[in-house]
């Protein structure tokens, strides 16, 4: 469990916070470029660790995101026009370039100089790997777009998704980071299962061993974190997934097919969750909006999921009698349910941790040491080392007992070399 000082620590992200100042300082996911598709379209709102901003696509193509309201009189930017390479607030005219510079002032005398001494909050955007992210930290430290795999190829080989979840960020990146709960929420009766591999008699191995031994190893990246179930002939089934800093996970898969995801903070009491899938020796042929690596089905033109707390995440109770144990079948859903009915923020002052929760633990020492060592002015290296993220996840069947030695003799299937 943790103190009240330390939940506050690793759920709070706006403005001026621990945690927000070290999550500003990586280039993080902000919107799908389907959602500003060509130069002059309609401005966008974005609200980002408890900010909120209006995003849009220059006449150029390029992007720009500053404040929501004005510096003038508060006004939103929303309702602003966009054109000619800025956004003009409609209410008195004032224009805005990527900057955050006030370019044209018309309410003021032509001789006037005050739109010089205007400024709007403003970040940077970026469009790389199907993803347009933003940088929030400060302009002297922006760091380079991160190098993730899915990043760098063909984008018929990959597929980004993303929905709105109504809870803190970290609990869902400890949702990922979670194995055990695998082998029961996501869990088929019989010999079914919709994860990992299987005993020949085709029992599911996630299925036979809902206990696994963990082990946990920090990295640069963040930290790998191992899995092992009995598997047969003396060897075990190892899922290890990747945890990369700061709020992004690799899951561990056969085949040429890789997924993970992350989870951005909107505010302290809701966050986004995106899913990047990929193919290495073909095209991912998935709707863009609609699935990709486990995503929730959405209501049409929303990011919100059609299942849900109003609706009970849509419970089927015959399902759950002779299916499986939620009752739902879209493993997607099945994660939001445990995340966000444990409400916007779990407190987790009154928790209950086990050996099965080492990689959760682990998450939240980590993350909150690296705020701490902000605060004392030491920055987070990953933020502007992107060779760590030269990393995959590892599925494997192995003699190996140990995740060291197993890491080191797959080291040519986990660590990348040419990216």
């Amino acid at each position: 469990m943790l103190s009240q000082q330390d939940l506050d620590l690793l759920t709070q992200t706006g403005p001026g916070t621990p945690m927000g100042e070290l999550l500003r300082r990586f280039w993080t996911p902000a919107l799908l470029p389907v959602e500003l598709p060509e130069p002059d379209c309609a401005p966008v709102r974005l609200r980002m660790m408890s900010e909120d901003l209006i995003a849009w696509r220059n006449s150029d193509g390029s992007l720009g995101c500053m404040q929501n309201a004005c510096p003038h009189r508060g006004a939103s930017m929303f309702f602003g026009r966009n054109e000619e390479n800025g956004l003009r607030c409609v209410y008195h005219g004032w224009k805005f370039d990527v900057e955050g510079a006030c370019i044209d002032m018309p309410n003021e005398p032509a001789e006037s100089n005050f739109k010089h001494k205007i400024k709007a909050t403003a970040y940077p955007l970026a469009e790389w790997g199907g993803v347009i992210w933003i940088y929030m930290g400060p302009r002297e430290l922006k760091p380079e777009l991160p190098r993730f795999e899915w990043c760098l190829l063909p984008p018929e080989q990959v597929v980004v998704s993303k929905w709105h979840q109504a809870c803190n960020y970290a609990q869902g990146v400890e949702g990922d980071l979670d194995t055990t709960h695998v082998s029961f929420m996501h869990r088929t009766f019989g010999n079914q299962g919709p994860i990992g591999r299987r005993l020949r008699n085709g029992e599911s191995m996630m299925n036979a061993d809902g206990a696994p031994v963990l082990t946990t190893k920090e990295a640069d990246h963040g930290f790998s974190y191992g899995a092992r179930r009995k598997a047969e002939d003396g060897a075990f089934y190892w899922r290890v997934t990747q945890y990369l800093l700061p709020f992004y996970s690799m899951i561990p898969s056969e085949g040429p097919s890789k997924s993970g995801g992350c989870w951005i903070p909107v505010d302290d009491h809701h966050s986004t969750g995106w899913r990047y899938a990929y193919n290495l020796e073909g095209p991912q042929d998935i709707d863009p909006l609609q699935g990709a690596g486990g995503v929730p089905r959405l209501i049409p033109g929303t990011f919100q999921p059609v299942a849900n707390m109003e609706n009970d995440y849509l419970i089927d109770r015959e399902v759950q009698r002779t299916f499986n144990y939620t009752g739902n079948i879209n493993i997607r859903e099945q994660d939001i349910f445990g995340t966000e009915t444990m409400g916007p923020i779990m407190d987790r002052t009154r928790e209950h941790l086990g050996t099965a929760d080492s990689a959760v633990i682990l998450f939240r020492r980590q993350l909150m040491r690296l705020a701490r060592q902000l605060e004392a002015g030491q920055e987070p290296y990953a933020a502007t080392h992107g060779d760590v993220y030269h990393i995959r996840a590892l599925d494997a069947v192995d003699a190996e007992a140990d995740l060291g030695n197993l890491l080191e003799s797959h080291k040519g299937s986990v660590w990348l070399t040419k990216v």
